[in-house]
């Protein structure tokens, strides 16, 4: 037989839009086409849908039918407690997936420059932090979806501060209510960290996407560290995706210890916001059809 080789196909004329007349093209060169490309399955263009369409056998390859199979696993029929970490540095970028958490996890636990946001949300001081003032209702939106379902999202008590966003910035602990006018939060404390790593302890399964603090600087990656150590010890199922959440994992050298790691980024997020990724749409309806 024969290995067709096609490179750089993102710059083909046609990809993005998900022309039919290259989907065709492409399509026509083999017999069967087997997609096992997780991390570009949340696009729908000419090599991740169109191929799919027009091919005359199309299959998800190993890789996609795990990654799907792991996330239905932590959220369609989830062991219990069901904790979610999402983090990174703005609520706007997750807010769609927060708000369709708050409808299914048990805790929501929020870091980085998202959690700043939900500081300000329950009246807490950030000084020069990285928020996103008009998103407050939005958040207070979510601590009470979780509040109704007597779930929660925990406010940390306790951050780690400094004046200046530099590795060898002067770091400083103190309790929430206490951060100053010209404090940036750049990790969460060490009661927070400890009170969220008994929670993770305890948890049935877990989804962990961002780290919870500014961990590529040594002053600043206590939170992330401690968290990725307790979901190592943690008996639950976790899944984690990312690409900085990735790079915490190999960090603290806790491959072993997850039940899954995604190699999607966009791809992972939409999943966990609910949404049905156009490349495993197509293959679904192949497979119907």
């Amino acid at each position: 037989g024969q290995v067709v080789l096609l490179e750089n196909c993102r710059v083909n004329k046609g990809e993005k839009k998900n022309d039919e007349a290259l989907s065709r093209k492409m399509a026509a060169l083999c017999d069967i086409y087997v997609n096992d490309a997780f991390g570009t399955a949340h696009r729908a263009e000419g090599t991740t849908y169109g191929i799919a369409q027009f091919a005359p056998m199309a299959c998800a390859g190993p890789l996609l039918a795990a990654e799907i199979d792991a996330i239905s696993k932590a959220l369609a029929n989830p062991k219990r407690p069901l904790v979610a970490i999402v983090a990174g540095s703005k609520v706007s970028t997750k807010l769609t997936i927060l708000q369709s958490l708050a409808h299914n996890v048990d805790q929501l636990i929020v870091g980085g420059g998202i959690a700043n946001t939900f500081m300000l949300a329950a009246g807490l001081p950030i000084g020069k932090s990285l928020a996103e003032p008009d998103l407050v209702q939005d958040a207070k939106a979510v601590i009470d979806a979780m509040k109704a379902r007597g779930a929660e999202v925990p406010i940390p008590t306790d951050v780690v501060t400094a004046k200046e966003f530099k590795a060898d910035a002067k770091a400083e602990v103190k309790a929430a209510r206490d951060v100053q006018p010209d404090d940036m939060i750049l990790d969460i404390g060490p009661d927070t960290a400890a009170q969220l790593a008994a929670q993770l302890k305890a948890a049935g399964t877990i989804v962990w996407n961002g780290p919870v603090g500014v961990f590529e600087m040594a002053p600043f990656e206590n939170g992330t560290r401690t968290i990725a150590q307790a979901i190592a010890q943690s008996d639950a199922f976790s899944i984690a995706g990312g690409g900085d959440t990735l790079a915490a994992i190999a960090k603290y050298g806790i491959e072993k210890n997850m039940g899954y790691i995604s190699t999607g980024g966009g791809a992972f997020l939409e999943v966990l916001e609910g949404k049905t990724l156009p490349a495993f749409e197509i293959l679904m309806k192949r497979a119907a059809g």
